[in-house]
């Protein structure tokens, strides 16, 4: 029997589009690990708010495993690469409403011996919690 797929990419998939058909703007909510490359200068306690909308976001690919993007920072174009495993939310800015997902395991250290830290509830760009459903 084939290992079941995760359900987590396709809901992302679906929520961006729930945003784009409603006119809302899609974010994502990121735990940064060794696996995610996104501008390390917007980072805070470990976790990144990105705009995935199609205003934001070109070139955007949200596979079964990761997601690639370039955005604008501070108008620098910027090549992002986000692991599936990695996202913790995503959810649209005007409303909040989307989906929470519950912290996946833990990486196994790396070489060096490090390994991640507990995640935090993030909060939406205005400072807020976001209302999302936590899903498995």
């Amino acid at each position: 029997m084939a290992k079941e797929r995760s359900t987590k990419p396709y809901l992302i998939r679906a929520i961006c589009e729930w945003c784009s058909d409603s006119g809302l703007t899609a974010y994502l909510s990121v735990k940064v690990d060794a696996q995610t490359r996104v501008p390390a200068e917007y980072v805070k306690n470990g976790e990144i708010v990105l705009n995935i909308s199609p205003d934001a976001a070109h070139r955007l690919t949200i596979g079964d495993d990761m997601i690639q993007f370039a955005a604008r920072f501070s108008g620098v174009s910027r090549e992002c690469s986000v692991p599936i495993a990695a996202v913790q939310g995503v959810f649209a800015r005007e409303n909040s409403q989307g989906l929470f997902f519950q912290a996946e395991p833990a990486p196994a250290p790396s070489a060096d011996g490090s390994a991640a830290t507990a995640a935090t509830p993030p909060t939406t760009p205005s400072g807020g919690k976001p209302k999302l459903q936590i899903v498995k």
